[in-house]
């Protein structure tokens, strides 16, 4: 039993001190280079415990730098070079993101791509979207239908241009591969481009990689103990990688099966081959990063990448934030398809957005198409959906500070939700369209 019982954050906020973050922390170091032995995480997180209290009085509050300091020389005292490597990485590449956006750098960011952001901007300007005002203007004068159908169009138009680029690959390629953050609209595009290569010919043939996660006992942790799926390294990659290969050399593969339910996964249960035509399909989010794929040639792979690349202004003069365009997104299908509490959806966020900022934005450079998935009309359905309910949660978070993530993201998006004229009645959304995905009524089959 420690008697450490808080701990100071950077912000300068103290907070309840947990060891089991320090162990989280290790494993999650640790699963990055190939380990996976929670006990030895426990052990060297405890030795980080012993440590911090050495000549230090019961009313002690260690700052988090210093702590991350001692976890550093705890694994390299114990020979666990790798980790600590991984670790310092980590931390070092975090501390550049502050520092960065501390300084509100001017220099462009590699990660974004400015050519189709210019090009989604241009197409707002032309229509008068580019701002929430003038959103708001054109739903005033009646034409919530027609901003619909403009919407819709361009996503169609982007959709029928990625089929064209795969299909002029046709002959080289053997694998689509279908990514972008949580809730950028990948299963509606996947379906979408995937019926417009069948009637050119081709068959996509999908290599779901949900059932390559390991075992659960096994698997990452958040830095709350939450089980970790949204990082690569929950998955099996070697397996991956072997499958694909010998799928690819037109060989016969027994996909494993993991089962949500127990946590285990099942090794060799269904048979999979690819006929002479057929392409894999790879559906994830993490479907560019690099030793996903490693053991598969580039110029075999076709990569699409999702995003909602909304360009629009809210009233604070300030672009809407795309993450929180997929955050109301996954909280809507939550709540209707995983009767899971929108609450969690965005107490959860901060760890979802910390693997996108690692292992998914680095990597969308990549990319031979993107396609973006926002429409601007969807600000007017989610303000009618859930902007009371974020007005309550920024008055529920706001002296909490565990919660500061999910204080500072429920407050931005009320501020945004606030700003837009509501629209309940969504009957002129298609039925088929990627926000039916979120919203419910769709007519695909997911």
């Amino acid at each position: 039993m420690t008697h450490i019982k808080y701990v100071i954050k950077r912000s300068g906020v103290t907070v309840p001190f947990t060891p089991e973050r320090i162990s989280n922390a290790i494993y999650r170091a640790a699963v990055a280079v190939g380990g996976r032995n929670r006990q030895i995480s426990d052990d060297l997180a405890q030795q980080v415990v012993v440590q911090l209290e050495q000549n230090h009085d019961t009313e002690y509050t260690p700052h988090i730098e210093e702590i991350q300091d001692v976890v550093e020389k705890v694994l390299i005292e114990n020979g666990h070079a790798k980790v600590a490597k991984a670790y310092i990485l980590y931390r070092d590449e975090r501390a550049r993101h502050r520092n960065q956006q501390d300084a509100q750098a001017a220099q462009p960011s590699a990660n974004i791509p400015w050519a189709k952001i210019w090009h989604v901007l241009d197409w707002a300007v032309d229509r008068g979207l580019h701002t929430v005002m003038g959103l708001n203007s054109r739903i005033h004068s009646g034409e919530f239908s027609q901003v619909v159908t403009e919407s819709e169009a361009a996503y169609s138009v982007e959709v029928e241009k990625a089929a064209s680029a795969i299909l002029a690959r046709r002959e080289e390629l053997k694998m689509v591969i279908i990514t972008g953050p949580s809730s950028s609209g990948k299963t509606t595009t996947m379906i979408k481009v995937a019926e417009r290569l069948k009637n050119a010919g081709v068959r996509l043939v999908t290599l779901n990689v949900d059932n390559y996660f390991f075992d659960l006992e096994i698997h990452p942790k958040d830095e709350f103990g939450d089980y970790d799926f949204e990082t690569p390294h929950a998955l099996d990659l070697d397996l991956i990688n072997k499958h694909l290969t010998r799928l690819i050399k037109g060989e016969e593969v027994l996909i494993p099966y993991y089962d949500f339910k127990t946590g285990k996964r099942v090794p060799d249960q269904t048979p999979m081959k690819l006929a002479a035509d057929d392409l894999i399909l790879i559906d994830s989010l993490h479907g560019l990063f690099p030793d996903m794929t490693r053991d598969v040639a580039d110029p075999l792979k076709f990569k699409l990448y999702l995003e909602p690349l909304m360009q629009i202004k809210g009233d604070d003069g300030e672009y809407v934030r795309w993450t929180d365009i997929r955050l109301i997104r996954r909280m809507l299908r939550d709540a209707s398809h995983r009767a899971y509490d929108p609450r969690q959806t965005l107490e959860h966020w901060h760890y979802v957005r910390s693997s996108e900022m690692r292992h998914i934005i680095p990597n969308i450079n990549t990319a031979d198409v993107i396609i973006n998935s926002a429409m601007p009309y969807e600000l007017s359905l989610y303000s009618a959906r859930l902007r009371d309910d974020f007005k309550r949660w920024t008055a529920e978070y706001k002296e909490k500070p565990l919660k500061e993530d999910a204080f500072i993201r429920a407050e931005r998006v009320a501020r945004l939700l606030d700003s837009v004229t509501p629209v309940l009645d969504d009957s002129q959304v298609p039925t088929d369209s990627v926000i039916r995905e979120f919203i419910g009524g769709s007519s695909l089959k997911y």
